[in-house]
């Protein structure tokens, strides 16, 4: 059998990001829908955020696209300047190179689940403009955290 359900797949509970921005995004899920199927051109989460938590830290990439689907629970889109409530059935894109920094919270009282749908590019560089970190790809695809001195974490 190909198909899956996905609440059945192995959801990842932790962070990539290291202190102090980790415990800001957590608790969550996140269930690597296209990791399932071996997909290495897209990423495909299937996304819990806990009430009160952050999607990440106000970021914005250089070469990948993301677009987020919101099925159930209600989110904040935070970016440049601006806050705007999200509905379930509502759906958000960003384009690579685009300059304006977004992130999620869940303000609401229960577990906001979404889809994030992105490309995978090696290049992609990521800039968080309120916080001192920078986050680049080694030549494996893994997320290499710094400050934006570059110095590590």
């Amino acid at each position: 059998m190909k198909a899956k359900w996905a609440a059945e797949l192995a959801a990842r509970t932790g962070s990539f990001y290291p202190e102090p921005f980790r415990s800001r995004v957590l608790p969550r899920e996140k269930r690597a829908l296209g990791d399932a199927f071996g997909l290495t051109k897209i990423g495909v989460n299937l996304t819990t955020l806990m009430p009160g938590v952050e999607s990440s830290m106000r970021h914005a990439h250089s070469h990948e696209d993301e677009l987020v689907y919101l099925l159930e629970g209600e989110l904040i889109l935070v970016s440049d300047g601006a806050e705007e409530r999200i509905e379930p059935g509502m759906v958000i894109g960003f384009k690579a190179g685009d300059c304006e920094a977004h992130q999620l919270i869940n303000r609401g009282p229960v577990p906001a689940v979404f889809i994030e749908i992105s490309n995978r590019d090696p290049l992609d560089t990521v800039q968080y403009p309120d916080v001192d970190l920078r986050v680049a790809k080694d030549p494996n695809g893994a997320f290499v955290f710094s400050r934006k001195d570059g110095s590590a974490y």
